[in-house]
C-alpha cells in the first residue's frame, strides 16, 4: 500500500512538472519565441540546466520573458525535482518488489508522456493555457525577429517617444524613415496599439514606435538629437550602400 501511494505521488508530480513546463513554453512562445525555442527555454529554465547561448538570451529579452522564466527557475527550484528523486529512494526502503515498482513508474510516465504529446490533448489545452495567461498576466509581444527570421544584424526594437523629442508630433510621411533603412510596424498608445500606421498618421509624446532595421541604425535613432541633419544624411547615405550591395547580390 506505501508503494502505491508513492508510485501514485511520484506520477502526479511528474504530470505536474510537464504541465508547470508547457504553460511556461506557451507563455514564452506568446512572448514571440518560436514554439522549439520556447519548448527548450522553458526546459532548461525549470530544470537547472541554464544554457548559456543566443536563444538564452532572446529568451530573457523583455520583462514577461524574463518573468516567465524566474517564475520557472523557482518552481523548480523549490523542490519537485527533488521530491522525485526521494520518492524514487522510498521504494527501497518499502521492503517490496523493487523491479516490479520500476516497471510500474516507467510505464505510468510513458503514459503521461504520451499522453502530454498527443495532438488532440495540445489542441485542447494550449487554448485554455493562453486563455488563462492572457487573463492572469501581462506577457508583451515585442520581439518579432525570431518568428520572422530576420538575419542577426537586424532587429524589431521599441523606441520610446518624449515629449521634445525629434520623433514627436511628426506624421509618418515626413518621419520618413524607410530613406534610411528603418520600417514603422506599428505604434504603442497607451493600451493601444496602431498596427501598420498610414502615412498620415501623426506620432505623439508617450507612443513607442515598433521598428524594424539595423540594430546599430536603431540605436542611433533612438538616441539622436532634435535637428540633427548630419545624421539624418549620414543614415541615408549608409542605407543607399546597402540597397546597392543588395541590388548587385540579387544580380549574381
Amino acid at each position: 500500500m506505501v508503494a502505491t501511494y508513492s508510485i501514485l505521488s511520484l506520477l502526479i508530480i511528474f504530470a505536474l512538472s510537464l504541465l508547470i513546463v508547457r504553460t511556461g513554453s506557451i507563455a514564452l512562445e506568446m512572448t514571440g519565441l518560436s514554439p522549439d525555442v520556447a519548448s527548450f527555454q522553458a526546459t532548461s529554465a525549470f530544470s537547472g540546466a541554464g544554457y548559456t547561448t543566443e536563444e538564452a538570451e532572446q529568451a530573457i529579452t523583455t520583462v514577461g520573458r524574463r518573468k516567465t522564466v524566474k517564475a520557472l527557475i523557482r518552481l523548480g527550484s523549490i523542490g519537485l525535482l527533488g521530491a522525485i528523486s526521494s520518492l524514487i529512494l522510498s521504494f527501497t526502503r518499502t521492503g517490496g518488489d523493487d523491479l516490479l515498482n520500476l516497471l510500474y513508474i516507467l510505464g505510468g510516465a510513458g503514459v503521461i508522456i504520451l499522453f502530454a504529446r498527443s495532438r488532440w490533448f495540445n489542441r485542447l489545452v494550449t487554448p485554455l493555457i493562453e486563455w488563462a495567461l492572457s487573463e492572469t498576466t501581462e506577457l508583451e509581444i515585442s520581439d518579432y525577429a525570431q518568428l520572422l527570421g530576420l538575419q542577426r544584424e537586424y532587429r524589431v526594437a521599441e523606441v520610446e517617444i518624449n515629449e521634445g523629442d525629434w520623433l514627436a508630433g511628426e506624421s509618418i510621411s515626413e518621419l520618413d524613415l524607410p530613406r534610411e533603412g528603418v520600417l514603422i510596424l506599428g505604434i504603442r498608445r497607451g493600451d493601444s496599439y496602431i498596427g501598420a500606421p498610414q502615412p498620415d498618421t501623426e506620432t505623439k509624446p508617450d507612443d513607442t514606435l515598433v521598428l524594424y532595421g539595423k540594430q546599430d541604425r536603431l540605436k542611433e535613432l533612438s538616441d539622436r538629437l532634435s535637428g540633427d541633419a548630419e545624421a539624418r544624411e549620414g543614415a541615408v547615405e549608409d542605407h543607399e550602400e546597402t540597397l546597392e550591395e543588395q541590388k548587385q547580390l540579387i544580380e549574381q
